[in-house]
């Protein structure tokens, strides 16, 4: 009778060592994935965040660019205006 016990026992002991360990196993597992997951996601914001200064400066450089068309559509109105009058002065 108390072999059996002492079987029941360590079986017992055993089991709860096997899934102590288990248990402790999953956790690191657990928390190796979420550390990948974590810099995953912290390299797209990254990526993101370059995308976008990209973005700033192609819009600044549009905008330059269209002040520039502007100032140049300026004069060349100013150009024609002078032109018509010339020719206003020569039908005349």
């Amino acid at each position: 009778m108390e072999f059996t016990i002492i079987i029941s026992i360590i079986t017992a002991v055993s089991g709860i060592a096997l899934g102590w360990i288990s248990r402790t196993r999953t956790i690191r597992q657990d928390a190796a994935r979420e550390a990948g997951a974590g810099a995953t996601l912290q390299t797209d914001v990254e990526y993101i965040k370059r995308g976008v200064d990209d973005i700033r400066v192609d819009v600044r450089m549009q905008g330059q660019r269209l002040e520039t068309v502007s100032e140049r559509v300026t004069r060349v109105e100013e150009s024609a205006k002078q032109a018509h009058k010339r020719l206003d002065r020569l039908e005349e």
